[in-house]
């Protein structure tokens, strides 16, 4: 069997792209559309990859010349679609621990203009055991920042020669989080003022958003694709068909990195605030508000919890009725994005377990949906029942029972405890069920409030959980 790099002419573009990070997602989503540009737009441009950590997944990449085959599969235009291509937006893959001088040398580019960067939620941090003198440097902005003040140095500090930040990292302000330890690396390593003028002055760091669900690596099918394609890929990713990157700067920046051109789903914005709520509202408090109710009613899939009559129903309105009107985009944008949620949600090709959403549903319903049930409550007057079902089902959920068979819960410690207590304590009557509610709304340490204070709620949380309890939750759901 031949490898990949034997069946592809590979083209070659400008490197200038320096990105940290070679894992599934940022090869799924950043590299993908730098290919997209490059073949519609005339980017005319490559990624050289750094490697963030000390293992050997750069190996793989530079032996297969940079290529990878990228499947995307999932609802396209209504319609289940799977479709791959080869990606040759890779111009090589550089590896900090053996070839540290390689690493600074990229500095000396001048047509490198962009950092783009995925080491995970953890990797911008500020390590203070780092210094300018390893080689590496532990931390990724500890690496960057030694990368930064030799290109600083060896272009004079020239105004021309600063970067566009793209950290694709999930954490909130991720580019303004990634300047501010730059900056304090720079005080710490005792680095003169005008390279702190430079960064400040001369780079531009973006805030972003990033959307798509990456599989990954499908080793439970590589053996048919491999015959399929006639070809090994030892970095084969599958992808789902949606993407959304919204990026927070200056406008100007779409004009040097023109992925809206080339018909992709990025947005170019003032402020991505709205946007990151109506993601973490809709999509993932869909999720989290669908789970304990899907999962009790039997399902065990998003994709089957969508696609049943009583539980799709359930979280179609949910999101139409009581998700949506809390956000403040327009209403197309809002609708689009939630039709967009449902076709990714009967993806055939991704099986999405209701039991992996369930980890650390406490926490995830604290930042995911109560902020819709108490923006709704303040806009109309009244609670969701939808959502405040929701709830009453997660404390449900948290007893660990589904028909009889222990359910695996998965929390922290004291809330598993918590939870574990009160139900053990649960005598059967109302009064007792009353108390298990208040004890469960008054767990401050989770919700950040005492939620017993809003208005009704602990009533209606009674009387749904009583519901759910004495009917079942397919006959509680029904009359929701």
């Amino acid at each position: 069997m031949k490898k990949i790099q034997e069946c592809y002419n590979k083209k070659y573009y400008t490197e200038k792209v320096l990105q940290f990070g070679e894992g599934n997602f940022i090869r799924s989503f950043v590299d993908w559309m730098i290919d997209e540009m490059n073949k519609t737009e005339n980017f005319n441009g490559s990624a050289v990859v750094i490697q963030p950590r000390n293992n050997d997944s750069i190996k793989k990449l530079n032996e297969q010349n940079g290529l990878y085959t990228l499947y995307l599969n999932g609802i396209k235009n209504g319609e289940a679609i799977s479709e791959h291509s080869i990606i040759s937006s890779i111009s090589r893959g550089i590896n900090t621990y053996s070839d540290y001088d390689e690493f600074l040398k990229t500095a000396e580019n001048p047509e490198l203009r962009f950092v783009i960067s995925n080491t995970t939620e953890a990797g911008i941090a500020y390590e203070e055991k780092d210094h300018l003198e390893d080689r590496p440097q532990s931390s990724f902005p500890g690496k960057l920042t030694a990368l930064l003040y030799h290109r600083y140095k060896f272009f004079g500090g020239n105004k021309k020669r600063g970067f566009i930040f793209l950290p694709c990292e999930l954490i909130d302000k991720n580019g303004e989080k990634l300047k501010e330890i730059i900056l304090k690396l720079a005080g710490l390593w005792n680095l003169e003022e005008g390279f702190t003028e430079w960064i400040n002055e001369n780079n531009t760091f973006c805030n972003t958003l990033v959307d798509r669900i990456v599989p990954g690596y499908p080793k439970d099918k590589i053996e048919k694709i491999t015959e399929e394609l006639g070809y090994e890929d030892n970095l084969l990713v599958e992808g789902e068909q949606f993407h959304l990157w919204v990026i927070e700067g200056p406008q100007w920046v779409k004009e040097e990195f023109p992925a809206d051109k080339a018909r992709l789903n990025v947005l170019f914005v003032d402020d991505l605030t709205p946007y990151r709520t109506r993601k973490v509202r809709i999509l993932n408090g869909a999720h989290t508000s669908m789970m304990p109710v899907a999962y009790l009613y039997g399902k065990d899939t998003v994709r089957e919890a969508v696609e049943d009559k009583v539980t799709g129903k359930f979280i179609h309105d949910t999101i139409y009725t009581e998700i949506i009107p809390t956000l403040e985009l327009s209403e197309k944008e809002l609708n689009d994005f939630a039709q967009a949620v449902l076709d990714r949600f009967k993806n055939p090709f991704i099986n999405h377990y209701l039991m992996s959403i369930s980890l650390n549903s406490m926490s995830k319903f604290k930042t995911r949906v109560l902020p819709s049930i108490l923006q709704y409550q303040k806009t109309y007057d009244c609670l969701p029942k939808r959502l405040v079902f929701s709830l009453a089902a997660l404390i449900s959920f948290y007893k660990g029972d589904r028909d009889g068979v222990q359910i695996d819960l998965k929390d922290d410690e004291e809330t598993i405890a918590l939870f574990k207590r009160l139900w053990a304590n649960y005598d059967g009557t109302r009064q007792g069920l009353e108390n298990l509610v208040e004890k469960v709304l008054g767990y401050v340490k989770n919700w950040e409030m005492d939620l017993n204070e809003v208005n009704n709620l602990s009533r209606q949380v009674t009387d749904y959980l009583e519901a759910i309890l004495k009917k079942g939750m397919q006959e509680a759901v029904k009359n929701i």
